[in-house]
């Protein structure tokens, strides 16, 4: 046996906070420490956490090239996010098929952060790529510790057979095979196995496994479509009786897909079973953790959607789509200053987006009312500041700046704010 692929990893996991991984979100990305949201500040284009949310957006989208510059922009700005930027950069430049740049980030990674199973993950798939499976397997065999990806050990168990070693080949294409059984490449990968060792019965027999899996994909897909049709056309009751045999209650990638077809499909209620059981299987995906809050956001099940989204928006906190959802639920709750906290925060990553702006300017708004009803009259006019900052041609910000200095005995300050609004409001009036 050739030693060079050991059967099982002794490497210990190295103590890393905080760990975040966003494969289904954002391809891979993750930060190794819980960062609390940056203090509220004025917004400007060029922050790093704007270009860090538009980072992740695109690699979600599979920009990848668009990812590489936003994140390159984001450690301009602040080289101190190594860890935070850095490591879907690099990820982002693995996607984009620029090797020789990727395998340099990993390697700074890795240099700040130690050995952890994600980066060993791509460094061993960067020398796969180079035919060095010396070097994958000593990555790869590391990673495996504690597996980042569904198929880490099956890359392990092509490296250890593309250097010879058939034993380990064997017992790590095994080992896939029981974590990721719906991979028709394990099964084909073992075949090969089998036949170098001329077991030619079980050999024949792994290679037909992976057949009839690929078929098993193609049905399933031509069965997704299908059910999509059902959802828009026929009755529920049908569609969900067609649709329910794509539940697979081990499988967190095929209950995501059908949750995904519910919803897309306006059912709502039908998308919360399968994608409540998707979070279980995968909790470390803000995907599967956003798309449960989702369900329950669009069914009015507010309370719910906050309690799954809370630990997420704190353990991903650059993930606009779950910061802002968060910041969405907490202003229909009623939660006033953690939603202005999170819309913020929320609008920081992506100044773009104008629903959050939109809510963001409403939270700001209502602060100032509530801070002014209850006398708390300093509290209050800087709120009214803001969201006159904010949005210049509306007039309520004035009206309640007007409104705290009468209140505080200014009054030709107070005059001079109820003119503005005046004239503001006249000016809406105007505008077609």
């Amino acid at each position: 046996m050739n030693r060079a692929c050991p059967v099982r990893p002794t490497i210990a996991r190295p103590r890393i906070t905080g760990i975040v991984m966003t494969l289904a979100l954002m391809s891979a990305a993750f930060t190794f420490a819980q960062t609390p949201p940056p203090a509220a500040r004025p917004v400007s284009e060029e922050t790093p956490e704007v270009h860090m949310g538009k980072g992740y957006d695109a690699l979600k989208n599979d920009r990848h090239d668009v990812a590489v510059a936003e994140f390159q922009a984001a450690l301009k700005l602040d080289p101190k996010l190594t860890l935070r930027a850095r490591f879907p950069l690099a990820v982002a430049l693995f996607e984009s098929h620029n090797p020789v740049e990727a395998r340099r980030e990993f390697e700074t990674v890795r240099r700040e952060a130690g050995d952890h199973p994600n980066i060993l993950y791509y460094l061993g798939r960067l020398d796969l790529d180079d035919r060095n499976f010396p070097g994958a397997i000593r990555n790869l065999t590391q990673a495996a510790s504690d597996p980042p990806f569904p198929d880490t050990t099956y890359y392990l168990g092509f490296a250890c057979f593309k250097q010879g070693d058939l034993t380990a080949a064997e017992k790590w294409l095994g080992e896939a095979a029981r974590a990721n059984p719906h991979d028709a490449r394990v099964m084909y990968q073992l075949g090969l196995v089998y036949q170098k060792q001329g077991r030619n019965e079980e050999a024949n027999k792994a290679i037909a496994q992976s057949n009839e899996q690929r078929q098993r994909d193609s049905a399933e897909s031509s069965l997704r479509l299908e059910c999509a049709q059902k959802l828009d056309q026929g009755p529920r009751e049908a569609a969900h009786a067609l649709c329910e045999k794509l539940y697979d209650p081990d499988n967190a990638d095929k209950l995501t897909a059908l949750g995904t077809i519910y919803g897309k499909h306006g059912d709502p209620e039908a998308a919360l079973k399968p994608l409540r059981r998707a979070a279980e299987l995968a909790p470390q995906s803000p995907q599967m953790q956003y798309n449960v809050a989702l369900a329950y956001y669009q069914l009015k099940r507010l309370d719910e959607a906050r309690n799954a989204l809370a630990p997420a928006a704190d353990h991903w906190p650059d993930v606009f789509q779950l910061v802002a959802l968060y910041g969405k639920v907490l202003a229909q709750l009623g939660d006033d200053i953690p939603a202005y906290q999170t819309l913020h925060h929320a609008h920081d990553l992506n100044p773009q987006d104008s629903e959050t702006a939109d809510l963001l300017y409403l939270s700001v708004l209502k602060l100032g009312f509530k801070n002014g009803e209850s006398a708390q009259y300093g509290e209050s006019l800087r709120y009214f500041e803001e969201a006159a900052k904010m949005r210049p041609q509306e007039p309520e910000p004035h009206v309640g700046m007007a409104a705290v200095y009468s209140q505080t005995g200014r009054s030709a300050q107070a005059a001079a704010e109820q003119k503005t609004a005046e004239r503001l409001t006249q000016n809406a009036r105007r505008t077609p």
